[in-house]
């Protein structure tokens, strides 16, 4: 499952949903009929509860959403920091420069001079940009994911390349 979100909390009295969505194009997940909620982020696939999608919209920076048998605002609450999901078949392909989180998440980071600055342990929506949580042991460096910091990303080969020095 490809975490997406999570709801924030209810929105109204209708039993629709505000959900921060995690990523840059939330209004691509309208085309899924269905979208998957769950209270931890890391549990199997067949944990994970199927809603079907009744409408969903932007709402400044957060996703608001209703679903098919969530019809007040105590249906809504229940459902409140749940993270939102999907399986990756049900996904848009992302462009050639484009990553889910999922996938960037586990990825070994190196810097120009092939020294090992830690493993990609999670990611920070800033509203400027993307920000790499990157774990050493103890230590952890927040790298910028933009162009001027990434030089490349080889998820099949396990490794983003970062113009990053290692006392940064």
């Amino acid at each position: 499952m490809i975490v997406l979100g999570r709801i924030v909390a209810p929105f109204g009295v209708q039993g629709w949903l505000r959900i921060h969505p995690f990523g840059d194009d939330p209004l691509g997940w309208r085309r899924m009929a269905q979208w998957w909620l769950s209270a931890d982020d890391r549990a199997p696939d067949e944990q994970w509860q199927a809603l079907d999608l009744r409408a969903c919209r932007m709402h400044g920076k957060s996703l608001i959403a209703a679903f098919d048998g969530i019809d007040d605002r105590n249906a809504a609450e229940r459902l409140s920091g749940r993270f939102v999901g999907a399986p990756r078949a049900a996904l848009p392909i992302p462009a050639d420069d484009e990553y889910y989180w999922a996938d960037l998440i586990g990825l070994e980071v190196r810097n120009t001079a092939d020294c090992r600055l830690g493993t990609v342990a999670g990611l920070i929506e800033t509203g400027a940009h993307d920000v790499l949580q990157v774990q050493d042991g103890d230590r952890e460096r927040l790298i910028p994911f933009v162009e001027a910091y990434v030089i490349e990303v080889d998820v099949s080969g396990g490794r983003i390349t970062a113009d990053w020095e290692a006392d940064w």
